[in-house]
């Protein structure tokens, strides 16, 4: 009774956070609907016991993905009254669209069933004990060792190449030589002078 009061308390703030996503008014109010959408679908999987699942949304997806969402929408400059202004001219395309989607959605839940080799896949759980955490390090560690490091290897050339990409010489500005910093010595950094009384020292050689 408790698990399903719960349930139904998770689901029923996803349902509403992610209506107040598509109908609040403010981008920034929409983008903090959508993290408490996330928050408790995390719930949902806490519930049905997939932890890594539900830790992964939080850490990515909330700490990641939802911020980012936040800084861009408050940092552009968008005019959003603009934006909706040609709302009520694409509406009825949109609802349309809205209804093919919504007709595929009903035809697929009403084919869906549960074929008894999946279902069978679903039953053995790999490593009898483990949590499903341990169980998918174990699986990604082993199995798909090889796969999981290729994967790492691609994302670190897409980072690379993004910041390429982005990388801009700038003319005029000055720039951080950390070997000739470390090449200097006391004799070409240290000037001892000894000026006559009243005179200055030429701040051209750098000693004032």
């Amino acid at each position: 009774m408790v698990q399903a009061f719960i349930f139904y308390l998770f689901a029923g703030i996803v349902c509403l956070s992610g209506l107040m996503v598509i109908l609040a008014r403010n981008p920034v109010h929409s983008v903090l609907w959508l993290i408490l959408a996330f928050f408790n679908a995390a719930g949902l999987f806490l519930l049905i016991g997939a932890e890594f699942l539900a830790m992964i949304l939080v850490i990515v997806y909330v700490g990641a993905v939802a911020v980012l969402f936040l800084f861009v929408v408050m940092m552009l400059d968008i005019d959003f009254s603009e934006l909706r202004a040609g709302f009520t001219r694409y509406l009825p395309f949109g609802l349309a669209i809205a209804g093919v989607l919504l007709a595929e959605l009903v035809i697929l839940g009403a084919s869906w069933d549960f074929s008894p080799v999946a279902l069978g896949s679903r039953a053995a759980v790999p490593g009898a004990g483990l949590s499903n955490t341990q169980a998918l390090g174990t699986i990604l560690y082993t199995d798909y060792l090889f796969v999981f490091q290729a994967s790492g290897m691609i994302l670190l050339t897409a980072m690379i190449g993004a910041i390429v990409l982005t990388h801009r010489q700038r003319p005029g500005v000055k720039r951080q030589d950390v070997g000739k910093q470390n090449a200097r010595t006391a004799e070409n950094a240290v000037a001892l002078t000894k000026p006559a009384l009243g005179a200055g020292v030429d701040t051209a050689e750098g000693v004032k």
